[in-house]
C-alpha cells in the first residue's frame, strides 16, 4: 500500500467540519483504501489528511486524474497556503 500524509492550515472562517465534508467526494476513489482528517488539538485550523491506496500505482493514477485535479483546486481554496505533503510506502497497518 501507498499513500500520503499532509498538513494544512485551514483559512480563516473554514472549520474543519466543513473541509471534511468537502473530503468525503474522494470517498469513492478508484484504489482507495482509506481517508482520515484529523483536527490538530494546538490549533483547530491545523488539519492533517492521512491517505491511503492499495498501490503506488493507484496512487499516481489518482493524482494525475482531472477529477483529482478539480477537487484538489476546491480543497486548496479553504487553506492559507499549499498542503505539506509527506508521500510513501505504507509498512504497518493495525485494525
Amino acid at each position: 500500500m501507498y499513500g500520503t500524509v499532509a498538513r494544512m492550515k485551514l483559512r480563516a472562517g473554514v472549520t474543519p467540519e466543513q473541509f471534511e465534508q468537502d473530503t468525503q467526494d474522494a470517498a469513492s476513489t478508484d484504489g482507495l483504501v482509506s481517508l482520515a482528517v484529523y483536527k490538530a488539538d494546538a490549533d483547530p485550523q491545523e488539519v492533517w489528511m492521512c491517505v491511503v491506496f492499495e498501490s503506488k500505482e493507484a496512487y499516481v493514477r489518482n493524482a494525475g486524474s482531472p477529477e483529482q485535479d478539480a477537487a484538489y483546486r476546491k480543497m486548496r481554496a479553504m487553506l492559507e497556503a499549499d498542503p505539506e505533503w509527506h508521500d510513501g510506502t505504507l509498512v504497518a497497518t493495525y485494525p
